[in-house]
């Protein structure tokens, strides 16, 4: 009886984890009472202005019953090794500050002078073969991400492309480049300077 139950349950688990829907992976989206372009473009983790375009949207009026077509997006690895980047990177900050750390990479796979991937941006050495984020040096990068690092990188993906374009972020106590010194500020949180 004890197999019958344990097949059962593992039956119901495998059902239950396919037909949950992936980020990378999830078509459509039919819109709910309370449902927001917001909510939605964070739950899946995309950009709010890329699902207003891949839906033809004007404003952000959306009706129950309405299905919305969901954006191709980044693969569930490109989120979790962006989510242990913000979590090494800015842990002990504050929420926002996470969600501006992964806002930088995601802006730097935008812009035209850094990899056009996750993953490239992240792992980009300099001219001296220097990491560009030190948790790769240091093998942080390799800790799992807590819930609040996962959260910010979903929040980073629906806030894409309207933020104020900060490429790099520093700790003024400890950088030690002039140059890095000398980039024009966007905003201060925490620990941190965000900058362009």
């Amino acid at each position: 009886m004890k197999s019958i139950k344990k097949i059962g349950l593992t039956i119901g688990l495998s059902f239950t984890i396919f037909l949950t829907p992936s980020i990378a992976s999830a078509a459509t989206h039919t819109v709910q009472s309370g449902d927001s372009l917001w909510k939605i473009a964070n739950h899946y983790g995309v950009s709010l202005t890329t699902l207003q375009q891949t839906n033809h949207l004007k404003g952000t009026t959306i009706y129950p019953g309405q299905k919305l077509s969901l954006p191709t997006n980044i693969s569930n690895q490109e989120m979790d090794l962006l989510a242990r980047l913000v979590h090494a990177e800015a842990k002990g900050e504050p929420y926002a500050g996470k969600v501006a750390v992964a806002t930088v990479v995601l802006n730097r796979v935008d812009h035209h002078n850094f990899p056009n991937t996750i993953k490239g941006v992240i792992y980009e050495r300099s001219s001296g073969g220097y990491y560009a984020f030190t948790p790769i040096k240091n093998g942080a990068i390799n800790q799992p991400a807590d819930h609040s690092s996962k959260r910010a990188v979903q929040e980073a993906l629906a806030f894409r492309g309207q933020g104020q374009g900060s490429i790099y972020f520093y700790n003024p106590r400890t950088a030690k480049s002039d140059w890095i010194l000398s980039r024009k500020v966007t905003i201060t949180i925490g620990n941190h300077r965000f900058a362009k």
